[in-house]
Parts: structure tokens; C-alpha cells; sequence
């Protein structure tokens, strides 16, 4: 099946307390790698090595660290209008507003949304395509497998991100009714399967490209995720974190939800990050996975299958 619609995560915008760590961080520990700023200095542009879009990652300074908007690239301009206009005719979104293209360095026009949990979400068309440095005749020419010059953990893509807040049914019904999105895994109590805990969705053949988790709070942060697609890279990446002195929260270990390999640690701001790999291909003729609320120590860490309180409480 075609991707159509909403085609992926474009963008994630990140609060930081000072930007010369969390460049320090984002760059040369995660092995971002910096595309754009702002003239003052406030915003910095990042991108993983892979993504051939302009970036993904937008830090901002400020004095309170969290995310401050979850962009979406969809797949045309005529989709982006569509769409906007299903979200206004909805009820369920407050906040809507363009922002003129160029806002962010090479993208067109985006549309922005609050959410029913509070996140401020976004849809855009168009990003300039910078390539992944990995052809030596042209962009995607004869390309090797990977460019040249890699920094620290090297993730191949911003992924998805983990999302707390307040009504969650609200934001299942816009993004499964509204912007096409399919649940892939949910977590709802043993006594009601009806109320659901938290839910996995995609819009791609992902396992999930975002999740929220139902919590009495408002627009809140659990973690930012990027790809590396083995084991072994996971297990590399604690070398690096170890080595770098990052404090590392969870991991590697496994997730039951999801089957990712993971390991999860913070930026110097407290903005939890996750590197990752594994997970399975979604369809959507694949049948939704359960997990009752009394599992949630399997579905979170598969192998010592014990909750972690600092973990679920922990947010920006």
C-alpha cells in the first residue's frame, strides 16, 4: 500500500536550559548534525545522518526544558489544505494557525494545531532536501551505505516521540478518525478494556511513529526517539553514553510493546531521549496488540519485567 496522507514524523522541537550543552549533547553525543540557526543564536537546526529532508530536530533556549511542537510531513500541498480543514471542521483542536513558509529554514507553510492532550502539532508539505552525504556522484548516485565523518551514536532518523497528557481519547479519535492514523498497540485495564491507558499509533508501516500515555497533566514530554536498527548499535550506544558520562535512565534492555531494543537517557536540560532498534512492519490489516495494565512491567521492560516508578514519572 502506497503511503498516502500523513507520511512520516518531520520534525520535533525541543526546549533546552543552554544551548552550548545541548549542542555538546545533540551533536557530538547523539551525533546529530546541525544544519541551520537562527541570527541570534536561539534555535539551532539538526538532522540524523539518513534523512534527506533539511532537518529534524529544532532546539530552542529557554527556561523551562520540554517540547515545544511535533511537526508532520504529509505527502502534498493539496493533502496539507484538506487536512487543515478536517481539523478546523473536527471541533477537536484549539489553537489554529499558519506560519508562513520560511519560519523554519527551507520549509513551507505549516499548519498548527493544539491537541485534546495539550501538544502543539503541526503538518507541513514541503522541506528542502539536503541528501545524506552518502553519494560521492550526486545525492543518490552510486551512494555508499553510509557517509563518511559520523559523530557518537549516530542514529539514522528522528523516529517518534512519547507523549503524556489528559484526554487521550479526544487525541485517538482525531488522529484515527481525522488524520488517518492506525493504532498498532494499546494498554487498557484488565476490568475495562474500554479505557484505554495508552496507545501506539502509526501512520507508516512503524511500529509506531508517536504514543501517548494518559496522565492528569497537559502537553508533557516523556521521551524523543531515534532509530538505529540493531541490537548491537543499541548496545554501542550505551558504550558511547558510559564513556561520555550521560546519565543513562533505562537499558538496553527490551520493550514488550512495540519488541524495540532500547536504551534511554537524558540531555543536560532533562529532555529523556531513547535510541533504538528492532520493532516489527505494521500493516493495517494487523490486529491491534492488547496488554492489560497488570503486564505493564513485560510490555514496558521485557526482561526484568519490573516497572521503574522514576521512569513513568519523569517527564518535561
Amino acid at each position: 500500500m502506497a503511503l498516502t496522507g500523513v507520511l512520516r514524523p518531520g520534525h520535533i522541537a525541543l526546549r533546552v536550559l543552554e544551548m552550548g550543552p545541548a549542542l555538546n549533547h545533540y551533536v557530538d553525543v547523539l551525533g546529530l548534525i546541525e544544519t541551520a540557526r537562527d541570527d541570534d543564536g536561539k534555535r539551532v537546526f539538526l538532522k540524523a545522518w539518513d534523512e534527506h529532508d533539511h532537518h529534524s530536530v529544532v532546539l530552542r533556549e529557554a527556561d523551562e526544558a520540554g517540547m515545544d511542537y511535533f511537526g508532520w510531513k504529509v505527502d502534498s500541498n493539496a493533502t496539507l489544505k484538506k487536512m487543515a480543514a478536517d481539523i478546523e471542521d473536527s471541533g477537536l483542536c484549539e489553537d489554529l494557525q499558519w506560519i508562513p513558509s520560511g519560519e523554519h529554514p527551507g520549509t513551507g507553510e505549516r499548519f498548527r494545531f493544539t491537541i485534546p492532550t495539550g501538544h502543539v502539532m503541526e503538518l507541513y508539505a514541503e522541506k528542502v532536501i539536503l541528501g545524506n552525504g552518502c553519494g560521492t556522484d550526486g545525492p543518490n548516485i552510486n551512494p555508499d551505505p553510509w557517509p563518511e565523518g559520523l559523530k557518537g551514536i549516530a542514529p539514522s532518523r528522528f523516529d517518534h516521540a512519547l507523549l503524556y497528557g489528559d484526554d487521550l481519547d479526544g487525541t485517538v479519535k482525531l488522529f484515527t478518525e481525522v488524520l488517518g492514523f492506525s493504532i498498532s498497540e494499546r494498554v487498557v485495564t484488565k476490568d475495562n478494556p474500554d479505557f484505554m491507558i495508552g496507545t501506539f499509533l502509526t501512520c507508516s508501516n512503524k511500529a509506531h511513529d508517536v504514543a501517548f500515555i494518559r496522565q492528569p497533566v497537559k502537553g508533557k514530554l516523556h521521551h524523543a526517539s531515534f532509530e538505529l536498527g540493531s541490537w548491537e548499535k543499541v548496545l554501542r550506544a550505551g558504550d558511547i553514553l558510559s564513556r561520555k558520562r550521560v546519565k543513562i535512565d533505562m537499558g538496553p534492555t527490551r520493550h514488550g510493546i512495540t519488541r524495540g531494543e532500547t536504551i534511554y537517557f537524558f540531555d543536560p536540560s532533562g529532555n529523556r531521549n531513547e535510541v533504538f532498534g528492532g520493532g516489527y512492519i505494521f500493516y493495517p490489516d494487523k490486529p491491534v496488540i492488547t496488554w492489560y495494565d497488570e503486564t505493564l512491567g513485560p510490555a514496558i521492560f521485557y526482561h526484568d519485567r519490573q516497572l521503574n516508578d522514576a521512569f513513568l514519572s519523569v517527564f518535561t
